[in-house]
C-alpha cells in the first residue's frame, strides 16, 4: 500500500493547555516513527484556541529533536504570513540541524481570521496575490547559485523539498506548473479534490525536484476497538467544525454520544460536505473506507489527520491505521 503520514495540529483539549498539547505532539510523532509512518506535519494555524502549532517552525525542531527517522515538517507554512528570507532561514537552519529529514510544505491562506492576520503584519491586500513569486523567491534562497542579492544563511544550497498545499484549484496549477509535489487538503475541503488531481497530474512540468506528478490527500480517520467507539470519538472533530464554522471557535471538546442526532439539517449537512473524506469504525471498516478512497483518487501517498480528544485513544486510532497500511 502507499505511504501513510500523520498532520498533527497540536490540539489543545478543554481543560488542557499548550504545554501538555506540545508534549502530545512529540509522543505521537515518536509513536508514528516507530508504526512506520512517512512524514509528521504541522499546520500553522493562529488566534485559535484548539491549536497550539502557531510557531510551525519552532514546533517542528522539538519534534524532530525527539524523533530519528521520521521526515518533519509543515503542512503547511502559510507564506502570506511571512517573508521568504524569513523561511528559507528557518527552514534553513532546521535541514542543517536535521539534515534530510525536514519537508517545507506551503500554503496561500493566512491560517487565520482576518483580524489576526492583519495583526500578523502582513499586507492583505496584495500577499496573497504574490504567493507565486514568494514561492520563486524562497526556492531561489535554497538554490546553490542563488540569483538574489541577498543569501539565506543557512538556506542557500541545502535540499529542502517544497510543497505546494491547496484546497482549490490554483495550487493544483501552480504546483504542476513549477514541478512541485502537491498536497490537497481534502480533510476539510474535499469538493474540488478530483478536478485539482486531474489538472495537477494533467499539466505537470518536471523540474529538478521532481520528475513526475505526486499527490499526497489529507483523509481523516477515527478508528477505535469497535464501530460505536469510533463513531463517539469523531464527535470531538464534528463539535469542532460547528463551533468554528458558527463563529465560536473553541477548544477540542471531549466525546458526546448522539451529538451527531442533536444535530440540525444545516449542521449536518456541512459535516457531510467538509468531513466526506473520513474513515469512521472498527479495524475492518475502516480498513474498507480506506482502500475505497485510494482506489477512487490514487494518490501517491496518505496524510493521516485524527482529532482525538483522549490522547491514548489517538495514538490507539494511528496504531489501527498502522496496522492496515502494512497489509498492503
Amino acid at each position: 500500500m502507499i505511504p501513510f503520514s500523520i498532520l498533527d495540529l497540536s490540539p489543545i483539549a478543554e481543560g488542557s493547555d499548550a504545554a501538555t498539547s506540545f508534549h502530545r505532539s512529540l509522543d505521537l510523532a515518536q509513536h508514528g516513527e516507530r508504526l512506520g509512518y512517512h512524514r509528521f506535519w504541522l499546520a500553522e494555524h493562529h488566534g485559535m484556541p484548539g491549536i497550539a502549532s502557531a510557531a510551525t517552525a519552532v514546533l517542528i525542531g522539538h519534534v524532530a529533536a525527539g524523533t530519528s527517522t521520521i521526515r518533519v515538517g509543515a503542512g503547511g507554512i502559510m507564506l502570506p504570513n511571512h517573508s521568504p528570507l524569513v523561511i528559507a532561514e528557518q527552514f534553513g537552519t532546521l535541514e542543517s540541524l536535521f539534515p534530510g529529514r525536514i519537508d517545507l510544505g506551503l500554503g496561500r491562506a493566512p491560517g487565520s481570521d482576518h483580524v489576526t492576520a492583519r495583526a500578523l503584519r502582513r499586507n492583505l491586500e496584495s500577499s496573497a496575490d504574490e504567493f507565486p513569486q514568494d514561492v520563486v523567491e524562497l526556492m531561489d534562497y535554497f538554490a546553490g547559485s542563488p540569483r538574489r542579492p541577498v543569501a539565506a544563511v543557512p538556506g542557500a544550497g541545502l535540499d529542502v523539498p517544497v510543497w505546494i498545499l491547496g484546497s482549490s484549484l490554483f495550487g493544483a496549477q501552480l504546483a504542476a506548473a513549477l514541478g512541485l509535489p502537491y498536497a490537497f487538503a481534502s480533510h476539510f475541503a474535499p469538493q474540488m479534490m478530483m478536478q485539482a488531481i486531474e489538472i495537477y497530474r494533467s499539466t505537470f512540468r518536471p523540474s529538478a525536484q521532481l520528475e513526475k506528478p505526486y499527490v499526497m490527500l489529507g483523509f481523516n480517520v477515527f478508528a477505535a476497538d469497535t464501530d460505536a467507539e469510533a463513531h463517539v470519538l469523531a464527535t470531538s472533530m464534528q463539535q469542532a467544525f460547528v463551533n468554528l464554522r458558527s463563529g465560536r471557535p473553541s477548544k477540542l471538546q471531549p466525546p458526546v454520544p448522539g451529538y451527531l442526532e442533536s444535530l440540525g439539517t444545516a449542521e449536518r449537512m456541512m459535516l457531510d460536505s467538509v468531513l466526506s473524506c473520513t474513515a469512521i469504525g472498527a479495524p475492518e471498516a475502516v480498513e474498507a473506507q480506506l482502500r475505497a478512497f485510494i482506489e477512487r483518487t490514487k494518490p501517491d501517498e496518505l496524510m493521516i489527520t485524527s482529532q482525538v480528544f483522549d490522547h491514548a485513544a489517538r495514538l490507539r486510532a494511528y496504531e489501527i491505521t498502522a496496522d492496515i497500511q502494512r497489509k498492503g
